[in-house]
This record gives structure tokens, C-alpha cells and sequence, in this order.
């Protein structure tokens, strides 16, 4: 099977697992990862994050292949725009 192929038929509530499997070094049942599969578990995260999710979040892999890294600005900017909710001050009590 294509590599390709294969990064393409991984559903979103596999890519989680699997995610979880790289960040954690284990399966979400609590089974522990083998060193191989942490490294194949780490490099199919990355191939789904650059050819099918192509989000361009901190710290992933963009469609270019690299890692998406932003400035201190660009967050801030960011988060102030779109995950604002309410702001309050001392006074509004």
C-alpha cells in the first residue's frame, strides 16, 4: 500500500489514538508502545498532519513538511481575537 493511501484512510478517531500513542507512549487502554511503534506512531501523526489535516496550529507539521513554529505576536494576536469570550475589570463586582 502507498504511504499516501495509508495516511488518507486514517479517520479523525484514529489519528486521536494515535496522537495520544505519541504524546503519552502509550495505546489509550493504557497498553505501553514498543520503541517502534513510538517511532512509526510519531511519523504518521506527522504524515497526517501535513497531507490531510494541514492546520497550521503551533507546533504541528504544515503541508510544506516543517513544523509550524509562530511568534510570540502571532499568538498573542491569536488568542486575543478569536478566543476572547468576556473581559471584566475589578470594578464590574
Amino acid at each position: 500500500m502507498n504511504i499516501d493511501n495509508l495516511v488518507r484512510t486514517i479517520t479523525p478517531e484514529i489519528y486521536e489514538r494515535l496522537q495520544y500513542g505519541a504524546a503519552t507512549g502509550k495505546w489509550p487502554d493504557g497498553t505501553p508502545l514498543s520503541e517502534a511503534q513510538k517511532e512509526q506512531t510519531m511519523q504518521l501523526v506527522m504524515l497526517y498532519q501535513a497531507k490531510v489535516a494541514q492546520t497550521n496550529e503551533q507546533f504541528t507539521i504544515g503541508a510544506n513538511g516543517e513544523m509550524v513554529q509562530k511568534s510570540k505576536r502571532e499568538l498573542q494576536q491569536e488568542f486575543t481575537q478569536e478566543n476572547e469570550i468576556a473581559r471584566f475589570s475589578e470594578h464590574d463586582l
